[in-house]
């Protein structure tokens, strides 16, 4: 386990799809947004298409629901539209996006608190994946360890959820995901250490084994 107390398995997330297109591939992001500020919509869409599913990933992981997971990662795109003059290019694009995104989904679930709401154990425990063709609400099927993974993912503190999210499904490194949360590398490194002996513990009373 290369000194963590826990790794998840990539199988876990194999059924999500992210998407993909040629013409992505030939631009930098950081390129896409300097088009963009040009006045070419096209690259601001390759930007959307990019990111699209997996911003929706990690909004849906946040706030477990769809509706609400769909709204925030539109949201995201439309302040970033709105903001692209301010890009400081420095910095890569995707960490940009998530910020936003990030402070969306604390926004929202600040609110909520303020709220009575019943979530039921099926809804935190479904991924929401997109198929290149699909709508954005589409569920794919789950194998029960993902189910019982993402249950124990939704049990954890936001702080932590939100750090396995970025860290294991968005694949950032330690400098980005400091960068989207806006603390120190050094926290990174411990909150996602104490995150991963969290959702340990949690899956371990749960009866799954990773």
């Amino acid at each position: 386990m290369n000194g963590y107390p826990l790794e998840i398995p990539r199988s876990i997330w194999t059924g999500i799809k992210l998407s993909t297109n040629t013409a992505a591939a030939e631009c930098s992001d950081n390129e896409l947004v300097k088009q963009a500020v040009r006045g070419k919509i096209a690259s601001f869409k390759t930007l959307v298409e990019r990111y699209q599913k997996q911003a929706y990933l990690y909004a849906r992981g946040m706030v477990h629901n769809s509706d609400d997971a769909y709204d925030l990662s539109q949201e995201a795109f439309v302040r970033v539209h709105k903001h692209l003059k301010r890009f400081d290019p420095t910095y890569p694009f995707k960490v940009w996006l998530f910020h936003i995104l990030s402070n969306l989904c604390k926004n929202h679930l600040r609110q909520r608190k303020t709220r009575e709401r019943v979530v039921t154990s099926a809804d935190e425990a479904t991924v929401l994946a997109v198929s290149d063709s699909a709508a954005p609400d589409r569920l794919f099927s789950q194998t029960e360890i993902q189910a019982q993974v993402w249950n124990g993912i939704g049990r954890l503190p936001e702080k932590f959820r939100e750090i396995i999210i970025l860290s294991h499904f968005q694949e950032m490194s330690y400098d980005q995901m400091a960068e989207v949360l806006e603390i120190p590398r050094g926290s990174v490194m411990s909150r996602l250490y104490y995150a991963r002996l969290k959702l340990r513990e949690i899956l371990t009373e749960m009866g799954v084994e990773l």
